[in-house]
């Protein structure tokens, strides 16, 4: 019976028995020992994926090697070879691993959180002290959680194959079942974008992951489809998301890191805009296009940053912050009936 394992898992496990093999492995071997082949199935569908992975391990560098049996030309096998693929001593300076930390912040999906976790623990042990962090403290990368459907995307655009799942439009609601084929899942603008060709509108187009509705299933084979060459798929997200817009902010000192590092010249401020800055704030410029998007980032910096323009942006956080208001008044009232029946 075939292991039902995402592709990137079955590199994974290739690279380890091949790492780990006391000499070379033939195909047989590989198919019988490395969880994510299917041993059951035909020989011709195992020959394309191996073949497929090996390809794949190769261009990320791994250097796989084949070696031919001592008795006959034709007894192939394969191992990487480990000089080429070994390490130098790694020395990583407290800086470098503080920008490593922001990296594993950036991941907050619930799917990748943990294994990012391990992976810095692992780089923290062979670096120096963290004192050295100081250079990125407050900036912190802010980026909505993509839900489940960001590892099965990834996973279908490594391998090429379709996907369906059910979807709704920004601008109408409709919720209907689409199939696309995954060109690239990018992280852009606040949020998770899948880019791929719709085949039921038979056209390109850009698909925000929080607004998937349950599970995306992988249909087809594998290899159905070639990436555009001369794909851009952030332009194609740029012109999906709107134009970019001017967000004046009244930020407090050494605060809001992460919309410092976005910020822009802000000596073209209104006139109106720069009467307002307090004496003990900072007046930064930060270009959005996305209000609901940039309203939940300020929100979370509390009285740190106060909008200054424009209008609808101000609207948004305020509407936050009373429906917080509001949302703690009746939990407070809650608990209040909660003790009196107690």
């Amino acid at each position: 019976m075939a292991d039902s394992l995402p592709p990137a898992e079955r590199l994974l496990n290739l690279v380890i028995a091949l790492v780990n093999a006391p000499g070379r492995m033939t195909k047989e071997q590989i198919r019988s020992s490395v969880a994510g082949y299917d041993r059951e199935g035909s020989t011709e569908a195992f020959e394309r994926m191996f073949e497929r992975d090996k390809e794949t391990l190769r261009e990320l560098g791994v250097p796989i090697t084949t070696v031919h049996g001592p008795a006959h030309g034709d007894d192939l096998g394969y191992r990487v070879d480990l000089d080429a693929y070994a390490l130098p001593p790694m020395e990583l300076s407290a800086a470098q691993l503080a920008v490593l930390g922001l990296a594993a912040d950036f991941w907050q999906d619930q799917s990748l959180r943990a294994d990012a976790a391990r992976g810095l623990t692992k780089l923290r042990a062979v670096g120096t002290t963290a004192s050295g962090t100081d250079a990125v403290v407050g900036l912190a990368p802010r980026l909505h959680a993509a839900g489940p459907a960001l590892a099965p995307l990834l996973d279908a655009a490594h391998a090429r194959q379709a996907v369906e799942f059910t979807y709704r439009a920004a601008s109408t609601g409709e919720v209907r079942r689409r199939t696309v084929h995954p060109w690239r899942v990018v992280g852009s603008r606040g949020g998770w974008y899948l880019v791929g060709f719709d085949v039921g509108r038979d056209a390109p187009r850009v698909f925000r992951l929080s607004r998937i509705v349950g599970d995306v299933v992988a249909v087809g084979q594998p290899g159905a489809f070639t990436v555009p060459a001369d794909l851009d798929a952030r332009a194609m997200i740029a012109a999906q998301t709107g134009q970019e817009r001017t967000a004046w902010l009244a930020v407090a000192p050494d605060r809001a890191g992460a919309l410092r590092s976005r910020a822009v010249d802000p000596s073209g401020a209104p006139q109106h805009v720069t009467a307002a800055v307090p004496a003990d704030r900072d007046l930064l410029a930060v270009p959005y296009t996305r209000t609901a998007d940039l309203a939940d980032e300020v929100l979370g910096y509390t009285d740190a940053v106060v909008v200054l323009d424009p209008p609808e942006l101000r609207d948004e956080v305020v509407r936050r912050l009373r429906e917080a208001v509001a949302m703690a008044r009746r939990l407070a009232g809650a608990d209040r009936e909660e003790a009196d029946r107690g």
